[in-house]
């Protein structure tokens, strides 16, 4: 194995142990009692994203002003959130599948390009034929209609049932309900699309990431 597989190994074991970590620990802090460093962990990533927002705004007073409310809003919400490690972990997975539903769901608009299509233009830069174009159209409304459906599923057995149920939903089975539509999607692509045009992940990101790099500006001489 070359330095750089062992590197992308190395890389993809320790984000995969990571997420097992995670998931362990959401799953224990939804269900049993949660402690306030717990809870403070559990809230880390929604602080993380409300700080990349925040800085989006540019202006330091805005910045300010929303750094400010979201500090008031999280010290309101701090003791319910203790008593009920459930709900924070609910909004992290409920607002995650929905951003993405967002992501993929506001380029099907008029005016704007499918997102699979845009990245399946990385991998095709001679261009894409009208049943590419229609494929990669399909499969953005389906990772749409997936992370939705996520979200419903999420948010009924929040409300309906036991928090352990939920809980096993949420951080154990929507990691591999991802992997599954990728399955799937790899399958539907071999049967639909000709061998020339069943460009898969990889290559995408291969290809993406060689087109950032004849983008990117020649090094200064000086």
């Amino acid at each position: 194995m070359s330095a750089t597989g062992a590197t992308s190994l190395l890389r993809g074991t320790a984000v995969a142990g990571l997420a097992v970590a995670w998931a362990i620990f959401a799953h224990r802090n939804s269900v049993g009692g949660a402690s306030g460093f717990s809870t403070a962990l559990a809230a880390t990533p929604i602080v993380i994203v409300a700080a990349i927002l925040l800085r989006r705004l540019g202006h330091p007073l805005w910045i300010a002003s929303g750094g400010l409310a979201a500090l008031a809003l999280l010290a309101w919400a701090w003791p319910q959130l203790r008593e009920n490690g459930a709900l924070l972990h609910y909004v992290e997975h409920v607002g995650t599948n929905l951003a993405f539903a967002v992501v993929f769901g506001r380029t099907l608009g008029a005016g704007h390009e499918p997102l699979i299509t845009q990245l399946a233009r990385f991998a095709h830069p001679e261009g894409l034929s009208p049943a590419k174009l229609r494929y990669t159209r399909q499969v953005t409304v389906a990772w749409t209609g997936f992370f939705i459906a996520t979200a419903v599923v999420s948010s009924g057995l929040f409300l309906l049932a036991p928090a352990a149920v939920w809980s096993v939903f949420a951080n154990f089975l929507t990691l591999p309900l991802i992997l599954l539509m990728f399955v799937v999607e790899h399958l539907c692509r071999y049967l639909v699309l000709p061998p020339a045009e069943r460009a898969g992940i990889t290559d995408t990101i291969r290809a993406f990431r060689a087109g950032q790099q004849r983008q990117a500006p020649p090094p200064d001489p000086r």
